[in-house]
């Protein structure tokens, strides 16, 4: 795999968590829901499989979408998920100083080093909070993700907002924003704060990572250059007819219904992580995933020895800030919860991890 930075920089920024999986394995590394598609997805998907030989049409779901955030259709860009809409900031803007708050998801900063972009990383500090003092005042590009992918945690939007300023393109993620029960957190219907694009993708919610579906979210100007980086008809017609399907308000009551069932299973495996010796909870997490940290230098023993129980977990030291003791689970159903945990309990005793590593 590549490697980014300098020459002591040991994260591999393009390692994500579908690597982790096998055959045989359970997959609790990749932050996507697996479950039954809804019949209002589903129904037009299997519909849009007849309507192939006509090219793709983004104008029904750049509607759709700017409906569902109170915006004009000319702020929405339909992009190939979440990663591509990276790709295509990296090929059309040129920052003088471009900052990634980190932990946070490669792929921005993969995305800015691919294009010969400079990268200065601020690195939060455990519990992983967004702290807007840390950003130098210069930066005229800032990366932030919000809830962020690894540590679950989500940041208040005002102080996520605070960051935007005349002259600088605030980039926030917000892949897993449909993911938080309670207040909202996400930014994506502000047309207020200059500079503000909003990333985001329906992969993970409703199971489409294998579609791509994502779009971003800006002011008309950006929105247009953008375009002119993408590649022809970049999104696919099924893509396009989700993007409609997920701005439903259907869907939207399907989201909070599935957000808040999502914490209550995150509460249980949270649960029965703390019961657990040697494990702890690197951050308050709110998304669908969390973030633990073990005993020093176990943590890559500890995955070895869940993949040779049947489980994958997503390994935390290719993202910058942290290091092979951190691992990223995902939020399952509870019967899968428990296995896991059996079989996490089982490696920590094959590393002679017992009550008094807490």
């Amino acid at each position: 795999m590549d490697r980014y930075g300098d020459a002591d920089d040991i994260y591999d920024l393009k390692w994500h968590g579908d690597a982790e999986v096998a055959p045989g394995l359970i997959d609790l590394a990749v932050n996507v829901r697996d479950a039954v598609m809804p019949e209002w997805l589903a129904g037009p998907l299997r519909q849009s499989i007849e309507n192939l030989a006509a090219y793709p049409d983004d104008r029904a779901a750049r509607a759709a979408l700017a409906r569902r955030h109170g915006r004009d259709p000319d702020e929405v860009l339909p992009t190939a998920g979440a990663a591509q809409a990276f790709v295509l900031l990296a090929r059309a803007v040129r920052p003088r100083y471009a900052v990634v708050v980190h932990p946070q998801f490669t792929e921005p900063e993969a995305a800015l080093r691919a294009t010969g972009h400079p990268v200065h990383r601020v690195i939060l500090p455990p519990p992983y909070r967004l702290d807007p003092g840390l950003v130098p005042a210069e930066a005229d590009l800032v990366v932030v993700g919000n809830p962020t992918n690894p540590t679950s945690v989500a940041h208040p939007p005002d102080l996520v907002a605070s960051l935007a300023r005349p002259g600088r393109l605030l980039v926030v993620d917000e892949a897993f924003a449909d993911t938080v029960h309670g207040p909202p957190v996400e930014l994506a219907g502000r047309r207020d704060l200059p500079g503000l694009v909003v990333v985001r993708s329906l992969t993970k919610t409703y199971g489409l990572a294998g579609l791509r579906v994502g779009y971003l979210l800006a002011a008309p100007p950006l929105v247009a250059e953008l375009a002119r980086v993408q590649p022809l008809w970049p999104v696919s017609t099924p893509a396009l007819v989700a993007m409609v399907a997920c701005a439903s308000p259907t869907a939207l009551a399907h989201e909070r219904a599935l957000a808040a069932a999502l914490a209550a299973d995150r509460a249980y495996l949270v649960n029965g992580l703390a019961a657990l010796p040697g494990v702890r909870l690197a951050a308050d997490p709110a998304s669908s995933f969390v973030l633990i940290r073990l005993p020093t230098s176990t943590g890559e023993a500890v995955r070895q020895a869940l993949r040779r129980r049947g489980f994958a977990v997503r390994r935390g030291d290719t993202f910058p800030g942290l290091g092979p003791d951190h691992l990223r689970v995902a939020v399952r159903d509870r019967p899968t919860t428990d296995a896991f945990l059996t079989a996490l309990a089982h490696a920590l005793r094959d590393q002679g991890i017992d009550a008094t590593a807490n």
